[in-house]
């Protein structure tokens, strides 16, 4: 029987060399990571407290233990030295906390975050990480749409967390309140709480969207996937998100313009822009917070959040430059804690805001450190995006979706975090060290001992090929699609 083949005469007689199973697995346990980080309080929910905390201690002791083994390159001159800081004199305050159980816990979880978000940019390159970032971010969001309809069509009734089937004394409390599909409510996903699934559901957006930029396969499924986000970000219902959107659609148009500057000084002119709509937009903001947030369905006072701050800078004044000891977040049991801030019949376990929380827990001191860790995230992940990539006399590199990635999470964080605690721990400090760090440590797409160790390591013999036909001397992933964007048996 004749046996016909579509591969050009010159093809290789062998099948193109597949990923090693050792890494394979290894952007599987990533995945985990991120997942966990992501989904948040959904383990607590489902597992309870105790379960949650075994967990994640033992996953940082694994990723500890595999980062011993595999000993990624790293420069140890371009550590993120910010975060570094920040970590220190938030473990310093053990020694003058007001509330020394409390600031041991949230340490723990602090110093696991932390080495995840290191583990994690120092294993994977960026193609990878992305593409990580988005399968992880595809668990959270097919959880949330199947928990919600299981909720509706099975348990029909609001539940608590435990999968207790019983009546809460406030709709606070439930994990899932059965609102699928009625309209006019809100939806909470697997985190049980609206205002941490819209975030999240955003953040998926904007990591699909890329993926799609950057011409990965399966494009039709990535609609959906987008599609499958927005329709939980709006049914979330969140007002702190949609202004975030905003945001980010505003930094994004930026990024674009920027980077059709083909002439010096031509940045100039969308910098003023920039600047013009943002102060304009927060000035419009605060003089038309009554309408704005009436119309979005909330108070002018953010639901109550201005007297939330009021009670914790109060308490900041009394020691206003070493706070009163790191505690992210808000342990209830706590006497410090418990009953000291109640709303909707619950103890609050934030500020509502970080740079107020900060400034409780650290002081002055801390928000300085803090305020530093983000000039420096925001500056480096700004110039990431908008400057073509560029190591030698070459000035025509395209530019990559990729890099669109960190500057769009600091605009999600930044905003976010003038109404929620919420970036100081889980997702939001773990990709703020993550891709903090890794920008420090592989400045360029595809360039740097990280990035090219990792694809050696892997057997990608599709991006050897590729950097074989470029001209010589170009480094290969300097933009556009590459291995980590191909089915499986063609890279990754």
């Amino acid at each position: 029987m004749a046996v016909h083949s579509k591969h050009p005469a010159s093809a290789p007689p062998e099948p193109p060399v597949r990923e090693k199973t050792g890494h394979i697995m290894l952007r599987g346990w990533c995945i985990l990571v991120l997942f966990m980080s992501l989904s948040g309080t959904a383990w607590v929910n489902a597992l309870g407290e105790l379960t949650t905390t075994v967990i994640t201690i033992a996953g940082g002791v694994l990723s500890a233990v595999l980062w011993m083994v595999l000993r990624p390159p790293v420069q140890w001159r371009r550590l993120p030295w910010f975060v570094v800081a920040y970590v220190a004199w938030a473990t310093l305050s053990l020694a003058w906390s007001a509330w020394p159980a409390t600031t041991a816990l949230t340490l723990l979880l602090l110093w696991i975050t932390t080495l995840q978000a290191l583990f994690i940019g120092s294993v994977l390159t960026w193609r990878e990480l992305v593409r990580a970032s988005a399968s992880a971010l595809k668990w959270v969001m097919a959880l949330s749409f199947l928990f919600e309809l299981w909720v509706w069509v099975f348990v029909r009734a609001p539940i608590l967390p435990g999968f207790v089937v019983d009546k809460a004394d406030d709709p606070i409390e439930y994990w899932s309140r059965n609102n699928l599909f009625e309209w006019d409510k809100r939806i909470q996903g697997i985190m049980g709480n609206a205002n941490l699934l819209a975030p999240v559901a955003l953040l998926a957006i904007i990591v699909f969207s890329i993926r799609l930029a950057s011409g990965a396969p399966r494009r039709t499924f990535l609609w959906i996937w987008i599609g499958l986000s927005a329709f939980l970000f709006v049914r979330a219902g969140s007002a702190t998100a949609y202004l975030t959107a905003a945001a980010v659609v505003v930094v994004l148009v930026t990024v674009l313009l920027m980077r059709r500057a083909t002439k010096p000084g031509e940045r100039t002119k969308y910098y003023v822009g920039y600047v013009v709509v943002g102060l304009g937009g927060l000035v419009a903001l605060w003089l038309l917070r009554d309408t704005i947030f009436t119309s979005l369905g909330r108070s002018a006072d953010l639901t109550g959040r201005e007297r939330i701050w009021e009670a914790v800078l109060a308490r900041a004044a009394e020691r206003p430059w070493t706070g009163w000891g790191f505690a992210t977040p808000w342990v209830p049991s706590d006497p410090a804690f418990d009953g000291w801030i109640i709303d909707h019949g619950q103890t609050v376990m934030q500020a509502h805001n970080m740079w107020v929380d900060v400034a409780m827990q650290l002081g002055i001191i801390g928000v300085v450190l803090l305020a530093l860790l983000y000039l420096a995230f925001v500056w480096r992940a700004w110039f990431f995006a908008i400057d073509r990539p560029r190591w030698d006399l070459r000035a025509d590199r395209p530019y990559s979706p990729l890099t669109l990635l960190p500057t769009l999470v600091g605009a999600i964080l930044l905003v976010q975090g003038l109404a929620e605690s919420s970036p100081l721990l889980l997702w939001g400090w773990l990709f703020l060290v993550m891709l903090g760090s890794k920008i420090k440590q592989s400045p360029h797409v595809g360039v740097g001992p990280a990035e090219q160790t990792v694809a050696i390591e892997r057997g990608d013999a599709v991006e050897r090929d590729r950097r074989a036909v470029r001209e010589p001397g170009t480094p290969a992933s300097s933009g556009g699609a590459a291995a980590d964007d191909l089915p499986a048996g063609r890279g990754a």
